[in-house]
């Protein structure tokens, strides 16, 4: 091993260990309340300017760790995508926005900090735009959603638009709930994370199902 790949090396352990330590105290504590001297020390690095020696600063950090999930994300979802297209069924493309990330938690282990972390994120006012970055970024996500409006063509916009923030919300909250509630070992209203994305694929259906008073 030459010098530069033993230092490559060291320079990608060391963002990961700041990745993981950051992922898991956003997750607990929000994002506002931990600074990147926190991320450093939990990450075991003697040097408190860590962060932003590798990312620049705290969104950056933020961005790093969106990525590295969304990826995996995005190759469940695309895979979602095409096996549901051509249909006319509104749980199959409702499926392909849920079951991926669900899935993706699950398959992180106990514990895991993902799941919260997003729900943080999605609430701060100051960097959920990454989050909304991410999303606007994503072929197989945008598929998915021209795939459930091909299904309800006479749903007005400005209700397509609230029932797909309800849609983000419920998703988010219910997967941070359940990742946290295992973390704990606290009981869960569904076994498993399959049948958790079965629940939420009834919900939601019923959502974009549901009339239209006004």
């Amino acid at each position: 091993m030459t010098a530069a790949t033993a230092r490559h090396a060291r320079v990608a352990a060391t963002r990961e260990l700041l990745i993981s330590a950051a992922e898991r105290l956003f997750a607990e504590h929000g994002v506002v309340a931990v600074s990147n001297r926190q991320v450093s020390e939990a990450a075991g690095q003697g040097n408190n300017a860590a962060v932003g020696y590798h990312f620049g600063s705290k969104a950056d950090l933020i961005r790093a760790i969106v990525h590295k999930h969304n990826d995996r994300v995005e190759q469940m979802r695309a895979e979602r995508v095409e096996q549901a297209t051509g249909s006319t069924d509104v749980r199959d493309w409702v499926a392909c926005l849920v079951d991926p990330f669900v899935l993706h938690v699950a398959g992180l282990g106990v514990p895991s900090w993902f799941g919260r972390f997003y729900a943080q994120i999605g609430t701060d006012p100051v960097h959920r735009e990454i989050m909304t970055d991410a999303s606007l970024h994503s072929p197989a996500l945008v598929r998915a959603v021209d795939g459930l409006n091909s299904c309800l063509p006479g749903l007005p916009p400005e209700v397509r638009l609230e029932r797909g923030a309800m849609t983000r919300h419920l998703v988010v909250l219910v997967v941070a709930e359940r990742e946290r509630a295992l973390a704990e070992g606290s009981p869960t209203p569904r076994a498993t994370w399959e049948q958790t994305a079965i629940g939420l694929n009834d919900a939601i259906a019923g959502i974009w199902l549901a009339p239209v008073s006004q």
